[in-house]
């Protein structure tokens, strides 16, 4: 596992299934889709595993991991459910939900997993390809999205290629993500009460977390980036952009030409990479409602646009 990694496309079938839970169980890592975008997966009980989530990310070792769980019941052998998380469990998973929760003090989770917190990211997820892999592994899975950190999060394996390429074992080809966001976080705080940490493809009563405390992915200031200046709320184009448009704004690549949002989501990621390979030296991106998964849509592009600290 030293050195540069041979990087495997496994197919979605019985072999490339049964290939992708063998390099999971021996502590390799593998790109696998969800319903949101490609997670980078690794056994979530091997400190060895999960550092090596770090190594080929270059993520932060304070910014913590989804675990992804096959059943409530093995979620509940990994964290503390109160009847408010219970409840918010049975209305959303499988789905794009991940609920902040107490830890267990006998999880057996790698440390880092949890960035030395005493709470644990849990997300059950939809997609049935992630899902019979759950259950191929019989383990947690830890998996981020499958990119370098900081960077566009993956919604096909030609993403997860483009940056992850010789520095992971194997990406099983699942196509392109369905709702192409990454899922909203909440922390069910002890009292009870619910804070939004991120917005996602699922809508939430809850207040907005204070953003002082890294407790989940996808807090930090910049993320999501391109690699190149990032113009938002744009109405006019200028020779230099690659236009990101929406409704009645038709760009280089756009969004959703009836005005979509679920559509425009799914779309994000895809026109943000090719904006990041294409000549132009900036992007802009036509307005977004702020509204339902706009919300969320909004979230990622202030942060792609947000120069790295």
């Amino acid at each position: 596992m030293g050195g540069k990694y041979v990087t495997e496309t496994l197919r979605a079938d019985a072999v490339g299934l049964a290939r992708a839970a063998g390099i999971l169980r021996e502590g390799g890592l593998v790109a696998v889709p969800t319903e949101t975008v490609y997670g980078l997966a690794a056994r979530a009980d091997s400190d060895e595993a999960v550092a090596r989530i770090y190594a080929a990310k270059g993520r932060p070792s304070f910014n913590p991991l989804i675990v992804h769980v096959a059943s409530l019941d093995q979620a509940r052998g990994l964290a503390e459910f109160s009847a408010a998380a219970e409840r918010l469990a049975g209305e959303h998973w499988p789905g794009p939900l991940t609920l902040v929760l107490p830890r267990r003090r006998k999880a057996g989770l790698a440390t880092a997993v949890t960035a030395g917190l005493d709470t644990v990211a849990l997300r059950m997820p939809a997609h049935p390809l992630m899902q019979r892999l759950l259950q191929e592994v019989g383990l947690a899975l830890a998996a981020p999205s499958a990119n370098r950190s900081g960077f566009i999060s993956p919604t096909t394996a030609a993403h997860v290629l483009a940056s992850l390429d010789g520095r992971i074992d194997a990406v099983l080809e699942g196509g392109e993500c369905e709702r192409g966001l990454e899922s909203t976080i909440a922390a069910v705080r002890a009292d009870g009460s619910i804070d939004l940490l991120r917005p996602g493809p699922i809508a939430l009563e809850a207040e907005a977390g204070d953003g002082e405390h890294i407790e989940a992915p996808g807090q930090l200031a910049s993320h999501y980036a391109p690699g190149k200046p990032v113009r938002l709320d744009a109405t006019q184009v200028a020779p230099d952009d690659f236009m990101i448009g929406f409704g009645a704004i038709v760009g280089d690549c756009t969004l959703s030409t009836r005005g979509d949002l679920a559509e425009a989501a799914a779309r994000l990621y895809a026109c943000l990479h090719e904006g990041a390979r294409s000549e132009k030296p900036r992007i802009a991106v036509a307005p977004i409602p702020d509204e339902g998964i706009g919300i969320a849509i909004n979230d990622r592009l202030r942060r792609a646009a947000t120069p790295p600290g």
